[in-house]
């Protein structure tokens, strides 16, 4: 029911936005792309897979065995589930397969996995805050959003950094949340404790990790980047490395499917400055390819090892 109610929003925002643009002239934005830079920045959805295959090897321990192929599978079929979960929670699916395969116990399975997303949030942030920093066209939504994410940030690496700031705010959380979520936050406290003890004991494993997510999200903004420039407009990098970050963390909120409508709006809004709203709207649309790529190349892979669970029920 909540996959019903989250895609009837997608399609009641997309048909608002659609309603208020000029149809023909997002076809001719798509007519008068630059084939070249579309296929230079469809295709980089490859590499930036692979890549982070790669950091998904670096993240186990020492002795574990998680080959390059399977972790792409696994990257791959957490993508397929991203389609349908909200808030990108598919990537947590990685940590049952992962121990569903007997690489890794269940608790430092999740840990590891939490710990993935930790960091490509904070690498998110930290862009987005950077390219805030030389952002012009800044009023006041622009200076209430610069001061959230800066403050998510600092959080983040707060509760990254400092074992008894996590602990203080998984008990703070507890207290006002309900029965069912107090079981979720308890387990989450205890992956949060075993990921702080088994990340920060090897500090090079550590900054290679950071470093790598660092890269990831910098391609990652590039790559809309590209976007921008296949579709003949024109945005300062910088002010992409603001505004991209801000319409992804709109896509997150768990409102529509995949995050779609909440992104289109977000981009359409945030890129008045430089281009039209079908030029907006087409950005929109080559975003959403960044997500549906990725997941159409994961349904073997997940079909594979949701039978593989199957099977063992």
């Amino acid at each position: 029911m909540k996959r019903i109610i989250s895609l009837a929003v997608s399609l009641i925002i997309l048909a608002v936005i659609y309603s208020k643009i000029d149809f023909l002239n997002l076809i001719k934005v798509f007519q008068n792309c630059h084939v070249i830079w579309i296929a230079i920045s469809l295709g980089m959805v490859v590499p930036l897979t692979m890549l982070t295959s790669w950091r998904l090897q670096q993240l186990m321990p020492t002795g574990s065995r998680l080959g390059f192929g399977e972790a792409n599978g696994l990257i791959l079929a957490a993508s397929t589930l991203n389609m349908v979960l909200p808030s990108k929670m598919g990537d947590i699916a990685k940590a049952y397969f992962m121990r569903d395969k007997g690489h890794l116990s269940g608790s430092l399975s999740l840990s590891l996995v939490v710990f993935e997303k930790a960091c490509d949030m904070l690498s998110l942030l930290l862009w987005c805050v950077f390219g805030l920093m030389f952002y012009r066209h800044k009023d006041i939504l622009f200076w209430l959003m610069t001061a959230g994410v800066a403050t998510g940030l600092l959080a983040g690496i707060l509760l990254l950094s400092s074992r008894r700031l996590a602990q203080l705010f998984f008990t703070i959380l507890s207290g006002f949340a309900p029965k069912k979520l107090k079981v979720k936050l308890d387990k989450m406290r205890f992956s949060w404790s075993e990921m702080h003890d088994y990340f920060w004991s090897d500090k090079r494993q550590l900054a290679i990790i950071t470093g790598t997510s660092i890269f990831i999200w910098f391609c990652h903004l590039l790559q809309i980047w590209f976007f921008i420039l296949a579709l003949n407009a024109w945005t300062p990098f910088l002010a992409n490395l603001a505004l991209s970050p801000l319409a992804i963390l709109a896509g997150l909120l768990p409102l529509t499917f995949a995050g779609v409508g909440t992104r289109d709006a977000a981009l359409i809004l945030f890129y008045q400055p430089y281009f039209n709203a079908p030029t907006a709207a087409a950005l929109g649309l080559l975003c959403t390819s960044r997500y549906v790529i990725p997941a159409l190349a994961g349904l073997p892979f997940l079909g594979q090892y949701l039978t593989a669970v199957r099977g063992k029920v």
